[in-house]
């Protein structure tokens, strides 16, 4: 049975010319990237090609860019980094209500710790209120940090006005950029972003790799001790592979941009037409102005998710009913929660992110196959 992947937004799989640029830093440049020979110096001048890469992408300075081992613990980097600073004690950060669980339970700890945290709401399309950012603002406040697109439902945030605000605020502005990254185009320095976290395997890397960018004139503490690594801000023997790897996905994303994003948004046009025309007691998710390319997310009036998924699966369809994170938590989903999705949908999404592979032929396949499920329900 062919699979048909619609779950890009969980994981994407590593592209051949990614894993083609990491083999050789198995097995030849093997060396440690801190050690002087030559075999050391060959291996840092891997991880400094990459670093350029990752910078091209957002348009930053090379020097800016900290590879980590993901979004999660970029963004921990971040909230901890910046509040932990002894300048920062008794200090507020403001967030949303739909951020990503490595915002929102790095919040919670900071709570717990005596810190303010406010958590902006978010309109039924998932977009926060701009007025609401600036009525929120204190003298107390030292970090917003608000995510580009949201994971669940692909809603993209109005970066530049929260950038504008922050920047005349003279407040840390980050943005967790996990999805947005390498499927829109992003430039930091128009954006007047501060932090920005991305993730590796969301753009055709491997797992366990990412990346933190930090504006040079931005001061945060280190989240691990240890050597020197990254500039003293991440301790660890480098992972030189994946750091490559991440370097080779940026540059490949960098360059295929326009394609890549035309492409998914004919299949999710595609499929929101399919849909709307043949399945009553559908509704999108989401705003359809501001929205990730390849992301949909739909609820279906009276259906179970994880049947529906489950039925899927049997027919050879990889999806999911919101975030790989959430997916262990029997609670309904925050973002649905947030945006005010109405009871009899709830239970009923599925989210569908599509990637360079899917074609018309598999959105086909995909919508008798929910038509059928749907229909014997």
């Amino acid at each position: 049975m062919k699979i048909r992947y619609f779950d890009n937004a969980a994981t994407t799989k590593v592209r051949k010319e990614v894993v083609n640029k990491m083999f050789p830093y198995f097995m030849q440049e093997y060396g440690n990237p801190s050690s002087l020979y030559k075999l050391g110096r060959k291996a840092r001048a891997g991880v400094e090609e990459a670093r350029r890469n990752v910078a091209n992408l957002i348009n930053c300075d090379k020097n800016e860019i900290y590879f980590t081992s993901g979004g999660t613990e970029s963004d921990n980097t971040v909230l901890k980094g910046i509040m932990n600073l002894d300048k920062n004690k008794e200090k507020h950060i403001i967030t949303s209500k739909i951020e990503h669980p490595a915002i929102l339970n790095t919040c919670k700890t900071l709570e717990e710790k005596g810190y303010k945290v406010t958590y902006l709401n978010v309109d039924k399309d998932g977009i926060i209120n701009i007025e609401e950012l600036n009525n929120s603002i204190t003298d107390e406040t030292v970090l917003i940090s608000i995510m580009f697109a949201n994971n669940e439902i692909g809603s993209i945030q109005p970066i530049q006005q929260i950038g504008e605000i922050a920047n005349k605020k003279r407040i840390i502005f980050h943005t967790d950029a996990v999805q947005a990254c390498g499927n829109i185009d992003i430039d930091v320095k128009k954006l007047k972003i501060d932090m920005l976290s991305l993730s590796g395997h969301k753009i055709g890397a491997p797992k366990g790799i990412g990346a933190l960018y930090v504006n040079k004139n931005v001061e945060f503490k280190n989240l691990i001790d240890g050597g020197h690594q990254e500039k003293n801000k991440r301790a660890g023997t480098e992972n030189v592979p994946g750091m490559v790897g991440l370097g080779e996905a940026c540059k490949i994303a960098k360059d295929n941009m326009q394609n890549h994003i035309s492409k998914l948004k004919v299949l999710r046009d595609y499929y929101f037409e399919q849909v709307k025309n043949k399945i009553p007691d559908s509704k999108i998710n989401g705003s359809l102005q501001y929205r990730l390319p390849g992301n949909s997310n739909i609820s279906f009036k009276g259906v179970n998710a994880e049947e529906l998924l489950m039925k899927l699966d049997e027919r050879g369809i990889c999806a999911s009913a919101g975030s790989a994170c959430s997916s262990g938590s029997s609670m309904p989903s925050h973002v649905l929660t947030a945006i005010g999705l109405e009871k009899e949908y709830l239970e009923g999404t599925l989210r569908v992110t599509f990637g360079d592979d899917n074609t018309k032929e598999d959105v086909d396949y995909l919508v008798e196959s929910l038509i059928e499920f749907i229909q014997n329900t």
